[in-house]
């Protein structure tokens, strides 16, 4: 048991040298990090059993580590206040009842919402659910833009050979924000291949390039990323631009899967503004749980 403690804590200060050239396993293991605090629980519950005063000593250390790490997205660091609330929800191409998804995350009050996997004949419902509220919107291939506030410049990005990402100008009360909104490819866990994320860290180098290359003062990028903000392989991105969660938000927020949430694959990134507070919306028709963030211009 103490082995498995200095285990731990090893594999917390020093996950960035586990290699990625053995199935992904780099990036598999920063997906579900938070979650060796949950290792760390099983081990103290064995030492007391056992009554092993050097497991208890030596689980110390990843508890430390763990909670220098980890510990403050126990508490929640939601402001109040803030100029925009956006809301990115991956809506599912299956979902049973998109009209219901569309008002539901309406009714969060949001000035700017994100959706992404939008099926093609589902879109008219999404539009007619949110015209009331956001009459300026926009849908490039699966991912759409819906906004209070007019949209201009508006145009997909190229991350993969079909449109899963879009940018556009939100012009606000207060001046114009670039919003990106992407869905990234999907990824799996095979015993053949172990995490298969190829395409995915592809698609996050082309959309990281298209975000560096982005002249506006503030910027919002949010949808589906497949990966978590620990992931190496979204450090294009998380070197240029800060998690509204991780700033302002209340625990992990976790997103995915929605009825069992273990992974935030679902991102705000925010640069050039402040992140007033981030959270989870309730559970929708989709295999994600939305999330929200509302920022101060």
């Amino acid at each position: 048991m103490a082995a498995l403690a200095v285990l731990t804590a090893l594999l917390l200060l020093a996950h960035r040298l586990v290699p990625n050239w053995l199935g992904n396993a780099g990036s598999l293991l920063e997906t579900f990090l938070p979650w060796t605090g949950a290792l760390v629980l099983l081990l103290l519950a064995a030492a007391v059993l056992r009554r092993s005063a050097t497991a208890l000593v030596a689980l110390l250390l990843p508890a430390l580590v763990w909670g220098t790490s980890f510990g403050g997205k126990l508490f929640d660091h939601r402001g109040t206040g803030g100029d925009l609330t956006v809301v990115s929800h991956n809506v599912n191409d299956e979902n049973p009842d998109p009209a219901g998804t569309a008002r539901a995350l309406a009714a969060s009050g949001a000035q700017v919402i994100a959706l992404e996997e939008l099926k093609r004949s589902e879109i008219p419902k999404y539009e007619a659910a949110l015209a009331a509220r956001y009459p300026h919107h926009s849908v490039q291939g699966t991912v759409g833009v819906w906004s209070s506030f007019p949209l201009r410049d508006t145009q997909p990005v190229e991350i993969m050979p079909w449109t899963r990402a879009l940018r556009t100008t939100v012009d606000t009360p207060k001046g114009p924000v670039a919003v990106f909104v992407a869905h990234l490819p999907s990824v799996r866990v095979r015993l053949d291949a172990g995490f298969t994320a190829g395409g995915r860290d592809v698609a996050i180098e082309r959309l990281a390039a298209a975000v560096a290359a982005e002249s506006a003062d503030r910027t919002v990028l949010v949808g589906d990323f497949n990966g978590t903000a620990d992931d190496r392989a979204l450090a294009p991105i998380t070197a240029r631009l800060e998690t509204a969660q991780d700033e302002a938000g209340d625990g992990f927020g976790f997103s995915w899967p929605a009825s069992l949430p273990l992974a935030r694959i679902d991102q705000i990134f925010v640069g050039g503004v402040r992140p007033v507070a981030a959270w989870t919306l309730p559970a929708t028709g989709s295999d994600h749980l939305p999330v929200a963030a509302t920022i101060a211009l």
